[in-house]
């Protein structure tokens, strides 16, 4: 009989288990990121219902995959280039370009997911703050591509040679719109404050 399932298993250790057939070793991995892989397609969609679709996708690629997963990298660096790509995905099936800024980010579910506390689920009810609609309105102003390199790096905690490789760019590129988003962030909230 192979080893006890432990919790505190890292998220390589428990995908190798899921693997081999065990079940409960998937169950803990998506408990650990349902949550920040939802908001993080929440964000950049601004729809419910799509993130949900897109969220679905996501764990059905990641069962999928399991197998074939080489820890190269962090299982979140796999985790969300699967659901980025996905995102990329859905935006080809609509026929049209996408932009993050046509999206819009001031919707109510957006801010609602903002004001959510980090631990809170997709389900957690939680009511609009003036905080959470300000960095709503924030987070649209910013370009497409800081939003994104931004929203990878803080949702995803993606280091910075992570978000340059998943986003296509140098890691300069990714620095500096890191940077940059956090610099907008900070005036517009400061506005706000």
């Amino acid at each position: 009989m192979g080893r006890m399932l432990d919790p505190a298993d890292t998220d390589e250790v428990l995908l190798k288990r899921y693997a081999r057939g065990d079940g409960p070793a998937f169950a803990i991995l998506y408990r650990r990121h349902e949550a920040r892989i939802w908001r993080y397609l929440l964000r950049n969609v601004a729809s419910r219902a799509i993130a949900e679709e897109l969220t679905q996708e996501v764990w059905f690629a990641v069962a999928r995959e399991a197998e074939r997963y080489q820890p190269t990298a962090r299982f979140t660096t796999w985790l969300f280039t699967i659901a980025h790509n996905r995102m990329v995905d859905a935006a080809r099936r609509v026929r049209r370009q996408v932009s993050l800024d046509e999206l819009g980010h001031e919707s109510a579910p957006v801010i609602e997911q903002l004001t959510l506390a980090p631990a809170a689920g997709p389900l957690a009810a939680s009511a609009a703050s003036e905080e959470g609609a300000a960095l709503a309105q924030a987070l649209a102003q910013l370009p497409a591509e800081q939003r994104e390199a931004f929203l990878l790096h803080i949702e995803g905690e993606l280091t910075v040679e992570e978000v340059a490789r998943l986003t296509a760019a140098s890691f300069e590129t990714a620095k500096s719109r890191i940077r940059y988003a956090r610099a907008k962030l900070r005036e517009l909230l400061s506005e706000f404050a």
